[in-house]
């Protein structure tokens, strides 16, 4: 085999690129699913539940959001391998293998809630005891949602072209992470911390603080992982001429699954409407720093903010 010498760059890394800007940031914020959610923090959580006595619909309603995210996390942990594969580009490369560490992080997390707070609270309060995998909780908007992405990421082994690129960002980065993760953890802080919205949950709730401590970190590396996506958007609509109407028409396909998720997930003691809202709002100002000449994603540090929340590294709604 004939060895091709590299003679594009002087140095291994370009210390000014937004990606290695973004890898940066990655590894200046690490934490670990285990020692930065304390034990303490889940064990109140558990007794919070108890002492609240969810009904039974309450309950199976919530630990359903908490098995979207267990899934959805694994799924995109899987589901990112092709994106690394086609990059050429070094410091991109560096920056997505950090968010597939990430990813993963965030499915240790969620399995972690389940086993220390979801089934020891079915336990006390004598409801059944289910499994994180179970079929019942995943309906057809979120499996051909996630369906729909794997194929997105897959047809880049095929034909890895610039439409097809930001196709794969529409879907991952853009839809999956910028709206409906970010929805859904809305919706979380909004029920269980004095954050977020008033008119999400339909009664009051006692303050989690596991769970909204665990999600404020996965909301902030989530920012930046929407952030690079859309910087990306950004460049192949504005710097290799994919059409912006690709871009718009995949994002509107998506949204009948994001807005179909939402509202089978809801309805007992969470209402759907705001979060709808919420997600279509999310999905106007993506396109609007997506397509507009002027616009700008806005720099990392801010994407990894959460308004209102105390945590220094909490993720931005921008």
């Amino acid at each position: 085999m004939t060895q091709v010498e590299d003679t594009s760059r002087s140095m291994r890394l370009d210390r000014e690129s937004f990606a290695q800007g973004y890898f940066e940031n990655a590894v200046y914020r690490h934490w670990g699913p285990y020692e930065d959610v304390p034990e303490a923090d889940l064990e109140a959580d558990l007794e919070k539940f108890v002492e609240d006595e969810p009904t039974e619909a309450e309950f199976d309603e919530f630990r359903t959001t908490i098995a979207l995210f267990g899934a959805g996390e694994e799924a995109v942990t899987e589901d990112l391998m092709p994106l690394g594969l086609a990059l050429d580009d070094i410091d991109k490369q560096m920056f997505v293998s950090s968010q597939i560490y990430e990813e993963a992080k965030h499915t240790q997390f969620f399995d972690r809630y389940w086993r220390n707070v979801i089934d020891p609270v079915a336990e006390e309060l004598g409801y059944e005891v289910t499994s994180p995998t179970d079929q019942r909780y995943f309906g057809e908007a979120y499996v051909k949602l996630f369906d729909k992405n794997e194929a997105a990421m897959n047809r880049l082994l095929e034909a890895d072209t610039p439409e097809n690129r930001a196709k794969a960002y529409c879907h991952y980065h853009l839809v999956i992470e910028s709206v409906l993760a970010q929805t859904a953890y809305f919706g979380l802080q909004s029920s269980f911390s004095d954050s977020g919205s008033d008119e999400v949950a339909l009664r009051e709730f006692p303050n989690l603080n596991g769970l909204v401590g665990g999600i404020t970190k996965i909301r902030s590396d989530e920012g930046r992982h929407v952030g690079f996506g859309m910087n990306e958007v950004r460049r192949l609509i504005h710097d290799e001429g994919v059409d912006p109407e690709i871009v718009q028409d995949t994002l509107q396909s998506l949204m009948p699954h994001v807005a179909g998720i939402v509202q089978s997930a809801a309805n007992v003691a969470t209402d759907p409407v705001p979060l709808v809202e919420y997600s279509r709002d999310k999905l106007t100002r993506r396109v609007e720093i997506l397509t507009e000449s002027d616009a700008a994603v806005p720099p990392v540090d801010e994407l990894v903010k959460i308004e209102g929340a105390d945590d220094a590294g909490a993720a931005s709604d921008d």
